[in-house]
């Protein structure tokens, strides 16, 4: 079926597809061009601008790097520090989905709400808005396939028209805030559109998302989609990188069938301007280490334990599975690992400057951390100077500031041994290409009000088991400070660039969207 071509206002922008393809690292992408298993990709690459190394928000795992992706901003304003994290005000583990067996850990209730409600309604900064709210806002018709990051200015009742989603409405019974068409796993529906996947699982995710972007383009029902393709992530995740030949090409299938309801790729770019990015890369994993475990005679807080800094005893089941020892009758620190990165939370605030120089000094020898981050604060309790400590090659303390600039423009004040991140100085300008944008992603990350209080950056192949004791040996993984981890691809056709930056972040692509519809600068 041929698109329904609606009547657009002189001079209106064209309309818009933002196509995030999980984990898509640009080696990958290359490669499967090259051998012509991405023709729509190949296209869009060869008429716009390919950007290759395009910087993840750090750590880069996919809830930090969406809510980047649609707010503009790193998590010190956007305040999703992590795939797992420990709240607080509410002293208890947030976990937005590592594993099953994680889920379980917190409880599959919880998880579920905290990942498909809270991130979006009460986690995700209330001070930043979303592309979504801002369209909305200017006039624009929005619309998004299921994405972590979905918060907009309409109302969106949950589904119950199958089985299965009288089966999640048990659980999944409340309203949300998304865009004009929201498609969100089945389980929020704008219209019927006889696209199902099956709840969201794996493998059904990118046909599920290309079925409704089909159907919004024959309909013509948006000015700007969202257009989510996340399960070459989950093929990584179990084959490795190197498996992301084959399901680009699966992910570039999908967005062909978006293409193709408006009569194939020459058509679709006549009325569409395209963005297709990455919001992170992967990494092959190899070993595993369990931070807990590491971690344990400091008093580790079982998941679905008190956090309430009382005393507790951890119970037998802990214990046995994240190596508490016996002794500890107090719970003292909170470890929340985010696939090859991870962050340590004192429980105490009042032990916070006793605790925190132990729980660095014990994390540093563990093997298979490459560096370990703290924020020092002056005596009004100010960030006075982010540190980052590697193993061996001593310690750069830093703060914003200073004769020296990176990449992006923004000065520094720089001391300390700069082979903690294999960084050089010249003419005033600080590159660290093996850990790329270090400094402002690192104090982002240290000065966002939910991250813990010290963060863990692991070295080439290894992983932080997660809280259910998983992790992806033998396939891939992200989350490090690391490019491998963290340069994802970027392509941009159709839209315009005011200005284009020496390094590109993901958190670029918000205020081209915006630019491109003319709406209100962030």
């Amino acid at each position: 079926m041929r698109a329904v071509k609606a009547e657009r206002g002189t001079g209106a922008p064209p309309k818009l597809v933002l196509c995030v393809i999980d984990a898509m690292a640009p080696a990958m992408l290359e490669r499967v061009v090259a051998a012509g298993g991405a023709p729509t990709l190949a296209t869009l690459m060869e008429r716009g601008l390919y950007v290759p190394d395009c910087v993840a928000a750090f750590p880069s795992v996919t809830p930090v790097c969406a809510a980047s992706i649609v707010t503009g901003v790193w998590q010190d304003r956007h305040e999703i520090p992590g795939m797992s994290w420990y709240h607080r005000g509410e002293q208890r583990y947030v976990e937005y989905g590592s594993s099953f067996r994680a889920s379980q850990r917190v409880g599959l209730a919880r998880q579920l709400t905290d990942t498909v409600y809270n991130m979006n309604g009460a986690h995700l900064s209330k001070q930043t808005p979303t592309v979504f709210e801002t369209l909305d806002d200017a006039g624009v018709r929005t619309a998004g396939t299921t994405y972590l990051m979905y918060r907009g200015r309409h109302r969106h009742e949950p589904q119950r028209d199958t089985a299965l989603t009288r089966i999640a409405s048990t659980l999944l019974r409340h309203p949300v805030m998304g865009p004009r068409e929201l498609f969100y796993a089945d389980v929020f529906a704008s219209r019927q559109t006889g696209c199902r996947s099956n709840l969201g699982m794996p493998g059904v995710r990118d046909r599920h998302s290309g079925c409704v972007g089909a159907y919004l383009v024959e309909h013509d029902l948006f000015d700007f989609l969202l257009l989510s393709l996340p399960d070459n992530d989950w093929h990584s995740h179990r084959s490795g990188p190197q498996g992301q030949v084959r399901s680009i090409a699966l992910a570039d299938v999908q967005l062909a069938r978006v293409m193709d309801a408006a009569g194939g790729v020459e058509e679709f770019l006549d009325e569409h301007a395209v963005i297709v990015m990455a919001d992170h890369s992967q990494a092959p994993v190899t070993e595993a280490i369990a931070p807990a475990d590491q971690l344990a005679d400091l008093g580790v807080l079982a998941p679905g334990a008190r956090g309430d800094g009382r005393p507790t005893r951890p119970s037998k089941r802990a214990v046995s599975d994240l190596g508490l020892a016996s002794g500890v009758e107090q719970s003292r620190i909170a470890v929340c690992p985010s696939q090859r990165a991870a962050m340590v939370y004192v429980l105490d605030g009042d032990q916070l400057d006793r605790l925190r120089p132990e729980v660095a000094r014990r994390a540093l020898e563990v093997e298979g951390v490459e560096l370990v981050m703290w924020l020092e604060r002056d005596v009004h309790g100010a960030a006075a100077e982010g540190v980052i400590a590697r193993p061996g090659h001593g310690e750069v303390r830093f703060r914003p500031d200073g004769d020296v600039e990176d990449w992006r423009g923004r000065a520094w004040s720089v001391e300390g041994d700069l082979e903690v991140l294999d960084a050089h100085l010249r003419d005033g300008r600080l590159s660290t290409p093996d850990h790329p944008d270090a400094l402002d992603r690192v104090w982002s990350a240290l000065t966002c009000s939910t991250s813990g209080d010290v963060l863990l950056s692991a070295a080439p192949g290894r992983e932080f088991s997660d809280l259910g004791g998983q992790a992806h040996v033998g396939g891939g993984s992200h989350g490090s400070l690391r490019g491998e981890d963290s340069l994802g691809a970027l392509i941009v056709c159709g839209v315009n660039i005011p200005h284009e930056p020496e390094q590109w972040a993901i958190r670029d692509v918000a205020a081209l969207v915006e630019n491109h519809f003319n709406a209100d600068p962030r």
